[in-house]
């Protein structure tokens, strides 16, 4: 089965399940690398982990070297613990606020994307902590 994509998600154990669960009903089981941090978009480019963001663009140029990937799947979520340890505030009272931050950095992330791998696809996704996936526009 050839791999599509690489899904970067958070390292959050109260949604692996959910994750593997939004991944298979949208097609994608076994058709995914998975690369796992904390914070996952947030990782990508932060003042206090810069060396994640480095395992992060090596792991897409693994992914497309070994498994010729043609999209990326940001896959953020709420109540993040790594977006409070990291930015220094608690998103989660303010669900607007949230959504707005996450889909700050994913944006930000996605533009990355674009200027190192424009035929890459970037797919910008928020999960709730009831496994509920929205997009991110």
């Amino acid at each position: 089965m050839p791999t599509d994509a690489l899904l970067l998600n958070c390292i959050d154990y109260r949604l692996t399940a959910a994750t593997e669960r939004y991944m298979a009903e949208h097609g994608m089981a076994g058709k995914y690398d998975q690369l796992v941090l904390a914070g996952a978009s947030l990782a990508t480019k932060n003042d206090k982990f810069p060396a994640w963001g480095t395992t992060f663009w090596d792991h897409v140029q693994v992914a497309i070297d070994l498994h010729h990937i043609h999209k990326i799947v940001v896959m953020d979520h709420r109540d993040c613990g790594a977006y409070k340890v990291i930015l220094g505030k608690d998103l989660a009272a303010d669900p607007k606020e949230e959504l707005a931050v996450h889909a700050a950095r994913m944006h930000s992330l996605k533009a990355d994307i674009a200027k190192k791998y424009p035929n890459l696809e970037v797919e910008l996704l928020l999960m709730g902590l009831d496994g509920k996936v929205e997009t991110v526009a």
